[in-house]
């Protein structure tokens, strides 16, 4: 039995305590909320027990999911690690590179798992695509989000970007020739808008449109191929494949079974961390994906200032 914690139930952090209290094999033993009476209600709900301070669950666990605010990351995850605790912190791993570079470099020493909350790794209609992708020439996402006054301390390129940029770096395999974009704050002192333009030194080029102040929720995946397109609705794990055969063009829609991705996501977790494996989005995808965000973000905000 894995006894472990949650910190932070705000709105992903809820689903965390939520999957864990039902997955077999996992004892959820504590919820943590700087809102104690946040705390006490979840932990009502899931027969468990509240803290307002994450120190005071350290005795009581062998694994923390942390779903505090990205500014928190650091600092509370590396406490975890150094009470040779596993850690899932969700996405972006941390504020900073150099914060990142600490974290992964505790874990490997200890032999921790750290795996970072990029959850579309994990959406049935990913697992798909990715096994469809070869050689691709370009890749278009569309992450769009009504505002929800969530996630805007930081820019939306940390928010919500930062999703496509780790399946397409996955979906590509190249190192990154140049980097283009633009962006704008509206609604928050960060940016809310952005649009990036990403070339591969393999040729291939992606393009990512993000936005958490559209009209309604949009999150879908182009990937074009020779002689093929592929279309992926992320919220209906939806693929629909357009190939060219003997001249003609060919339409077919596929439907995997539908999974939760976050209950997948922690399953895996869960696994690792009987198995000693790697995770799916270890520390080094995660930062690989900050790296790319943060060149994003620092390219919007130079034309901002100027």
């Amino acid at each position: 039995m894995i006894n472990v914690g949650v910190i932070g139930v705000g709105s992903i952090g809820k689903h965390h305590a939520r999957i864990f209290s039902g997955l077999e094999g996992v004892r959820l033993v504590g919820i943590v909320d700087a809102d104690l009476p946040r705390a006490e209600e979840f932990a009502q709900k899931y027969n468990c027990r509240a803290f307002k301070d994450y120190l005071k669950i350290m005795d009581h666990v062998d694994a923390v999911s942390i779903a505090v605010p990205t500014t928190f990351h650091f600092q509370v995850a590396m406490d975890f690690l150094t009470h040779n605790k596993n850690i899932l912190v969700e996405k972006p791993i941390t504020s900073s590179l150099e914060e990142a570079d600490v974290l992964i470099k505790e874990a490997e020493r200890r032999k921790l798992i750290l795996q970072v909350g990029h959850l579309e790794r994990f959406n049935a209609g990913v697992s798909m695509i990715s096994s469809m992708v070869d050689k691709p020439r370009f890749i278009e996402s569309q992450r769009l989000s009504p505002f929800l006054g969530r996630g805007t301390d930081v820019d939306v390129t940390l928010d919500l970007m930062i999703h496509d940029i780790d399946i397409i770096l996955s979906l590509v395999k190249s190192e990154i020739a140049d980097i283009r974009a633009t962006g704008a704050r509206v609604l928050t002192e960060n940016i809310d808008v952005a649009h990036a333009w990403i070339e591969f030194e393999n040729g291939c080029i992606a393009e990512a449109v993000t936005s958490r102040i559209a009209n309604e929720k949009v999150r879908q995946l182009k990937v074009f191929q020779h002689n093929s397109f592929l279309n992926l609705d992320y919220q209906r794990q939806e693929l629909t494949c357009y190939t060219k055969r003997d001249g003609s063009v060919e339409k077919e829609t596929k439907k995997p079974e539908e999974k939760e991705p976050l209950k997948e996501e922690l399953i895996s977790f869960i696994e690792c961390i009987k198995k000693g494996t790697r995770p799916t989005v270890s520390g080094h995808e995660g930062r690989e994906a900050l790296k790319v965000a943060l060149k994003i973000s620092g390219l919007v905000n130079h034309d901002l200032t100027k």
